[in-house]
Formats: C-alpha cells, structure tokens, sequence
C-alpha cells in the first residue's frame, strides 16, 4: 500500500475512491472498503482511500472532540489489511476547512484523484459548513464523469455500528461488545519504553507501551494479549490509566505484566489487546495494599485465561 502526505494537483491515473476519517476501521468500515476493493478490481483501477489528520473535529473543538479509538499509524495499518492500493492523509487545517464544496469536488475528486467512482458512507459531509452532500456528488459525477454510491450503515446482529457505539463500548467498560463491532479486540499498539520501575519493585514487572494520543477511550485494569513479541499472542494482565495510588494529575499509561514472561522487551513494538475488563482503576492507600491488589488481578487474569482455554 502507497501512503501519500497530500493529494497531487493533478492524476496521474483515475482511481476507485473512498473519503473519510475511518476511526478504529470497524465492521461498517471494513464493509466499504470490501465494496471499494472489489469495484476496483472490476474497473481495473487502483483503489483509493481520502482521510484526514487531525481529525476533523479535533481541529474544530479540539476541547469536545471525541477520544480516538486508532492514531494515524494503527489506521494505516488497518486500512492495509483490506487491500486497498492507495491511501492519501490530507492535513485538515484552515485552508482545507475552507474550501466550499464545490471546490472541494474539483480539487479532491476530480482533478487531483481522478475519481471513476466514488463510494461513501450515507452520513458523508463535506466542504465549508458541511454543505455537501450525496446529492451533490451526484451532480458533480454527472457533470465530471463518475459515478458515486452510498454505503447504508451496516446493521451487525441488529445493532447499528458506527465509530459513535464503538467509543460507548469502550467506555462503558464492555470490552467482548466492542470487539464484535469491530470484527476482532480493540487494540492499542506503540514502542516499550523505559517507565519508573515501580512494577519491578512489587514483584510484578511491567512493559511500559508509549501512547501517542491526548485522549484515552477506556481506562481501568484488563486482561489482555501481546502481539508482536511471538508466533502467538502472549497473555497478560494490562493498566491503562493515571495511576492515582502514584499522585495526582499524572499522564495516562498503558503498563502490561505479562504472565510467566522475563525477557527484557525495550523498544520492541507491540500491539495490546484488550479482550476483558477486570475492574476500574482506584487509588489505594499504600503501595502494600497496591501490591496485594496486583496478585489478585493477575490471578483474575489467569483465571479469565484458564476459562477461555477451556471454553
């Protein structure tokens, strides 16, 4: 897959095209792009993905906006499992915001990408003010050449899916529902990096897991797997949080104890996926009484590990 920082001010070829910001990639966005892909195929055309850093909303209210469920990097990597060819990461700033519609059209769809076909999701918008619409690019296709599709929001086992359900999931600590709108667990992923070796002094080791994201859309204690230091996924018990035991107005952290696991990890990437919440985070009153609440999450977590394993 060609990632792109911009898209060019004019094609070189025509392309098979989706826009949007796609966050946390679930089963309705999978679904557009499974129709993206195979349309592409038929057109025999590259297939081509528009999406926007920051998001759209942060750059509007960056105060209200909503807690990303992927950063850019996890998206692209999501996106790449789909197959799709290309994918162009437009910078939403002023300049952008301010394009009318219309233009927008021209300068995206029409010179800059060659668009054949256009397919969207039934809620798109675009442009200054949010004034565009499907019935716009409909108009915009008849004049210019291509044609455009709305994708109806998917329904999965009569639930609507959407980047909205996902976050309330997430938040609401239901972990098992977040993954069945995603089509697999939620995942955070980044680079072990040193922390303060408190983990170490209890007794119970922890990989410190950089995030680079201002806002979480969980917090608490979990059980967890660990790709990307194996063939398989390694079980772990995960916090994801400010740690109030350690002092107040702290920076959240993702730390992860693996089970049975002692070799040093340091800069290796890794993706963390959440699969159960154990409980909420709280603030204890000593390190002790920290530590004796430690032993019990990773034995709930062997527990959680042994019940699966057994179905």
């Amino acid at each position: 897959m060609q990632v792109f920082r911009r898209v060019p001010e004019h094609a070189a070829t025509s392309s098979v095209l989706t826009i949007g910001n796609f966050d946390g990639l679930h089963r309705g966005h999978q679904a557009l792009l499974a129709r993206l892909t195979a349309q592409a195929r038929q057109l025999e055309l590259p297939s081509a993905l528009v999406t926007f850093e920051p998001h759209p909303r942060e750059f509007f209210t960056p105060n209200q906006a909503p807690a990303r469920l992927t950063n850019l990097r996890e998206k692209l990597s999501l996106i790449e499992r789909c197959g799709i060819d290309r994918v162009y990461v437009c910078r939403f700033d002023a300049a952008l915001a301010a394009l009318s519609a219309e233009d927008f059209a021209m300068r995206i769809l029409v010179r800059g990408l060659s668009a054949r076909h256009l397919i969207i999701g039934d809620d798109f918008r675009f442009g200054r003010g949010r004034s565009g619409d499907f019935s716009m690019l409909q108009e915009a296709g008849k004049r210019h050449g291509f044609d455009v599709e709305a994708m109806p929001t998917l329904d999965w086992q009569g639930e609507r899916v959407s980047s909205s359900a996902l976050r309330e999931c997430l938040e609401a600590g239901d972990i098992e529902h977040a993954a069945r709108l995603l089509g697999r667990p939620y995942c955070i992923a980044g680079r072990v990096v040193e922390g303060n070796k408190i983990g170490r002094e209890l007794g119970y080791p922890t990989a410190n897991v950089q995030l680079k994201r201002k806002r979480l859309p969980l917090a608490g204690i979990f059980a967890v797997t660990v790709s990307g230091l194996s063939e398989q996924p390694l079980p772990g018990a995960a916090s994801l949080g400010v740690r109030p035991t350690l002092g107040s107005g702290l920076k959240s952290v993702l730390e992860v104890h693996l089970l049975d696991f002692e070799r040093s990890i340091y800069r290796a990437h890794v993706a963390v996926n959440f699969l159960h919440k154990l409980r909420d985070e709280a603030k204890f009153d000593s390190l002790d009484t920290l530590k004796a609440q430690i032993a019990r999450d990773v034995d709930a977590t062997r527990t959680y590990f042994a019940t699966i394993q057994n179905g």
